[in-house]
């Protein structure tokens, strides 16, 4: 059976000691639950990793960064590794967000070397696909996300594959004022399942945990998980409040 799961990505926000505070708040709910079915990971900006690893030492909520560079090592000021992400504790690493591709361009090679860093230092990779409005309109919805599986992820081996975690974004139903359906939601899930099935087979499709990460909240999580092909989300603005957040968790 599949991993169900449920990622908080904070994004840009919060203070160490805020996000210090959200993660405590999450843990302790979390704790609580006694459902080891669905799992629960938080994405804290970089600068509260070390802070918030160190203060969960008894915990068994995933721990992912937003991002790492492409590189192993080297002089790239500013860029952090993903072995060192390893080193900290990090368990996953988010790759290929749409504001990521977006903003600073990177394109389906370049998130492929950063899928092997990733997948190099024993982590998992949570690596993000989707269209945008424009696409989604041409009906291309299929054509893009086909080609972002293959060019970023096609390369890796059946073992390999199996330790990333997908997460579509329909990045024309966030903060476009335009709403994805459910049925939507599970018509492009069950797409990229047939992708997998046809690139590594049924055991490894079956077994590919794929998240929804188009503006999923306490409100209309139940129906989206109810989907036979979403297996949970990676949720933005509704993971900054760890009620709203455990909420969407206590949804399945």
């Amino acid at each position: 059976m599949r991993k169900r799961i449920v990622a908080g990505n904070w994004k840009m926000n919060t203070t160490v000691a805020e996000g210090l505070e959200l993660a405590q708040a999450v843990n302790e709910k979390a704790a609580k639950r006694h459902d080891e079915t669905v799992g629960v990971a938080i994405a804290p900006p970089l600068t509260h990793l070390n802070t918030i690893i160190s203060s969960l030492e008894t915990t068994d909520i995933c721990i992912a960064a937003q991002n790492c560079s492409a590189e192993a090592s080297g002089a790239y000021t500013g860029e952090v590794s993903a072995k060192t992400l390893a080193d900290m504790g990090v368990n996953a690493v988010i790759i290929g967000h749409s504001e990521r591709r977006a903003y600073y361009h990177e394109d389906h090679a370049f998130l492929a070397q950063k899928v092997n860093r990733v997948l190099e230092n024993n982590m998992k990779a949570i690596f993000c696909c989707g269209e945008v409005l424009s696409e989604r309109e041409a009906n291309r919805q299929n054509e893009i996300v086909s080609k972002q599986l293959a060019d970023s992820l096609y390369h890796l081996n059946n073992d390999q594959i199996e330790q990333v975690v997908i997460a579509y974004e329909p990045v024309w139903a966030i903060g476009t004022g335009v709403t994805a359906s459910s049925d939507q939601a599970q018509e492009m899930h069950a797409f990229i399942r047939a992708e997998i099935k046809n690139k590594y087979g049924a055991e490894v499709a079956e077994n590919m945990t794929i998240l929804y990460g188009g503006s999923c909240k306490p409100t209309n999580a139940q129906e989206l998980f109810s989907n036979p092909d979403v297996d949970g989300g990676l949720i933005g603005g509704a993971s900054l409040k760890a009620d709203d957040f455990m909420g969407i968790v206590n949804a399945f």
